[in-house]
């Protein structure tokens, strides 16, 4: 489903092209270092680093965060 009028993405879609590989990679990277950045600033103060990962990582996936990564492994 999308709320964007065809001529609209056609326009958005030309200029992203427009743009080299690296220049849309970087988008994606800088998009996802402000998801990332939004997500660590709704979590609570004060809690562990192994907290904070934790509920970083349900925050991010949706789901608990499997046996054995809680150390980074």
């Amino acid at each position: 489903m999308t709320d964007t009028a065809p001529e609209i993405a056609a326009i958005i879609h030309e200029r992203l092209m427009a743009l080299s590989g690296s220049e849309r990679i970087m988008m994606g990277v800088r998009s996802c270092e402000a998801a990332r950045q939004i997500v660590l600033s709704s979590l609570p103060a004060g809690l562990s680093q192994a907290e904070r990962r934790r509920q970083y990582y349900e925050r991010w996936y949706g789901e608990p965060m499997p046996a054995g990564m809680e150390r980074g492994g």
